[in-house]
């Protein structure tokens, strides 16, 4: 059962939306201010937080970056619910990193849809995080196996903490490491003529990245930034070499994941370069349907740009899209709504 946190100070707006949320099926927890509500998020770690603007004690703005800072709520999905209508006011909200923003009053309907699709976009972000494989080890000799080479980097490694956003390297640049991620994800992307970023590997714990030439030290061909708050332990390209030449069985363990990643590597360009916008667009809104468990025809409440940040294409492509979509008898738009009318046909998109 999903858990919701409400913060709300008046009584009987939190008592009704706790009521709608608990008769569809969500487990609640409430706080009738700021200051409790962020004790509660931190204890309960609800799945959602639905929370007022004005309040006292502590206001929604204040909530919200105070929960932004902690690394065990910061990832929680966060929607705004408040009187406030000015454009101003909401635009301030979405900078702050929240995922949405209802005004009051509400209709029952658009609450639930809200809840929903955060809740979706969440565990499909969650789902693309999941490391996708694993190494298998061989058992003999003093370090020839990946597995050994990953102790040696957490035993000897330099341990290093990186924020949403950061960089480890830079496409042109030079470093002298190599990295193992301990916690989080790592993109690694390259920038076209027309400053669209090709993505080249996603990486998780466990993998290993930063594998330009060690033998000299040349720049790197690609950018990595971190997706999510990472950890990594790093190694010089020096030591490396060293433990290659002085490790044969761990040398051949090491060019067989390398060229694992070089034919991953190839597969996912081919996509990126030869999967339509058509086929990205079904897929998502497929993702979506399916995380949402809704039935053929039920509607699907999601922004464009929930749909447009998942499926990796620019907004006004997937608008495009999705309007090609109607035309065709695939799919009925209702305001933020999407009914899907053909799902056999969607499926034959991708």
């Amino acid at each position: 059962m999903r858990k919701v946190l409400i913060i709300e100070d008046d009584i009987s707006l939190r008592e009704n939306t706790a009521e709608i949320l608990e008769l569809s099926g969500y487990e609640m927890v409430t706080a009738p201010n700021g200051k409790i509500g962020v004790e509660k998020a931190k204890t309960h770690l609800p799945d959602i937080i639905i929370c007022d603007i004005m309040m006292p004690e502590m206001d929604g703005y204040g909530v919200l970056k105070a929960l932004s800072k902690n690394e065990t709520t910061r990832h929680i999905p966060f929607i705004f619910l408040s009187a406030k209508t000015e454009r101003s006011e909401i635009r301030k909200g979405m900078d702050l990193g929240a995922d949405d923003y209802l005004t009051k009053p509400y209709e029952e309907q658009e609450l639930l849809s809200a809840l929903e699709s955060r809740l979706a976009k969440a565990e499909i972000l969650n789902r693309m995080a999941i490391a996708k494989s694993q190494i298998t080890e061989r058992s003999h000799g003093q370090m020839q196996t990946l597995g050994e080479l990953k102790k040696f980097f957490d035993d000897h490694g330099t341990i290093e903490s990186y924020e949403n956003g950061e960089e480890l390297f830079k496409e042109g640049f030079r470093t002298n490491a190599i990295y193992l991620v301990l916690k989080g994800v790592v993109k690694c992307y390259k920038m076209d003529a027309e400053g669209k970023e090709l993505i080249t590997g996603i990486y998780s714990v466990n993998d290993f990245l930063g594998f330009t030439c060690f033998t000299e030290n040349l720049p790197h061909q690609e950018t990595a930034t971190v997706v999510e708050d990472t950890k990594v332990a790093t190694i010089p390209k020096a030591t490396l070499l060293d433990l290659l030449q002085k490790n044969h069985d761990l040398a051949l363990a090491l060019m067989g994941l390398l060229n694992e990643n070089i034919g991953t590597i190839k597969e996912q360009l081919l996509q990126m370069a030869y999967s339509s916008v058509r086929k990205k667009t079904a897929r998502t809104l497929l993702q979506f349907s399916e995380i949402l468990n809704k039935k053929s025809n039920e509607p699907i409440h999601i922004s464009r740009s929930d749909l447009s940040s998942v499926a990796g294409i620019a907004t006004e492509s997937l608008i495009r899209t999705l309007t090609s979509f109607r035309r065709e008898g695939l799919i009925k738009i209702e305001g933020r709504n999407i009914r899907i009318l053909k799902l056999d046909q969607l499926q034959k998109i991708i």
